[in-house]
């Protein structure tokens, strides 16, 4: 009697609301209660991860602070600790390396594993998975669960991994395809938000079977682009292989705390955070032709922003230049207080395609900065600094984008 064996290839693992879970982790008195991770404790904020216990009442990450109060009462706040995040989700890195490689990091709680040979049988699959979860369990703690997709490829196996949540384990095989994708909703599929739903609604798509259904022309033509035609194949189980990409912005932003909220406080912040910026253009070596400084100010004022042209820029002691030329240009009537600040550098080149300066002030204010970076990465951050920052050395503390894991040994313990 002949068997068919039924076979995938990648396993993705998301953990599961992971900053809220890592706080249960290291704190065991929040074990089994709801919880909201914070950016700063204050109710006109709204909340950066909750906890499973917490969704229960319609709470749930960017729900306003306050008004998760009201619904919870017993709801623990929690002030974001994002530097312990980084270092838990290496951690859970080197605990998923002990049965099997990661292939990429795709954020700071998704990674992906491409599976060899011998363990892409779909029961041999599953174990390793099990396997997996158990590693993360025994070696860091059981309040960080995740869940696991196992697909044909990294798409699908993402889209498996959420089809049960907490703690789940999904397989989407090649065989099942499409027909084990009909009861989801377009929404369910990464890269189909709001926006992208509304153009296939308007194209008569309301239903994945419909989205299924499209031709590889029809696709391209409804994506626009060749996108199109790699979501063919994705849907079908193909791996499709990572479009280069190019970096466009380096930036920060940061809500001030009430004591910070004047004038001279977001001075001091957005000097913190170009100092931050910067650093981060050196370490990928990008050079920056234009930088955007930004306010936001409470009572809805208009917001205020500022582009200015830097040429190619690298050095610290340049774009604070640069910065000073753009904050003068702020309004300076009475204005109600700023609230957010922000600063973004832009027009990016990478520095194999950037020709050196030949002037010497620049290239010494290049290397003064590269020497501070040396000594802030061996000696912790802040080691050296700009007497600029002095007063906010330790605002704007570390913030996990979902794409971009900081390293803890040069942004530090802010």
């Amino acid at each position: 009697m002949y068997i068919r064996m039924l076979y995938v290839d990648w396993l993705f693992l998301d953990m599961n609301s992971y900053f809220a879970s890592a706080e249960q982790h290291m704190q065991p008195a929040l074990r089994g209660k709801p919880v909201a991770v914070v950016p700063t404790m204050t109710d006109r904020t709204c909340c950066i991860a909750v906890s499973y216990e917490a969704r229960p009442y319609g709470i749930k990450t960017g729900t306003n602070v306050g008004e998760a109060r009201r619904r919870c009462p017993g709801l623990r706040l929690v002030a974001g600790r994002h530097e312990n995040y980084v270092q838990i989700h290496h951690q859970i890195v080197a605990a998923v390396e002990t049965v099997l490689p990661v292939t990429k990091v795709c954020s700071i709680d998704e990674m992906v594993c491409q599976l060899s040979p011998q363990h892409r049988e779909v029961g041999r699959a599953v174990e390793l998975a099990r396997e997996v979860k158990q590693a993360i369990y025994d070696q860091i703690g059981k309040s960080l669960r995740c869940s696991v997709g196992l697909a044909t490829n990294r798409f699908l196996a993402k889209v498996a991994s959420n089809m049960q949540k907490p703690d789940g384990l999904s397989v989407i095989t090649r065989e099942e395809l499409p027909r084990r994708l009909y009861p989801l909703e377009l929404t369910d599929f990464p890269g189909i938000a709001r926006n992208m739903r509304r153009r296939l609604e308007s194209k008569g798509i309301r239903t994945t079977r419909q989205l299924c259904g499209l031709s590889r022309k029809q696709m391209i033509d409804t994506w626009q682009s060749v996108l199109g035609e790699q979501w063919w194949y994705r849907l079908r189980g193909d791996e499709v292989p990572d479009k280069a990409t190019t970096r466009r912005t380096v930036g920060h932003s940061h809500v001030l705390p009430p004591k910070l909220r004047t004038d001279e406080g977001a001075r001091s912040v957005l000097v913190r955070l170009l100092h931050k910026a910067a650093m981060r253009l050196r370490r990928i070596d990008y050079w920056a032709a234009r930088m955007m400084v930004a306010l936001r100010y409470t009572n809805d004022w208009p917001k205020w922003k500022e582009t200015v042209y830097l040429g190619r820029c690298q050095d610290t002691p340049s774009l604070l230049k640069a910065f000073e030329r753009a904050w003068e240009q702020r309004p300076l009537t009475l204005s109600p207080r700023p609230f957010q600040v922000s600063v973004t550098l832009f027009d990016l080149t990478p520095g194999v395609s950037t020709t050196p300066s030949l002037f010497v002030e620049e290239r010494r204010a290049l290397a003064a900065a590269q020497a501070m970076d040396a000594a802030n990465e061996r000696f912790g951050s802040n080691t050296l600094y700009f007497a600029s920052m002095h007063e906010t050395r330790d605002a704007a503390p570390m913030r996990v984008a979902f794409t971009n894991i900081p390293d803890v040994k040069t942004e530090g313990n802010e």
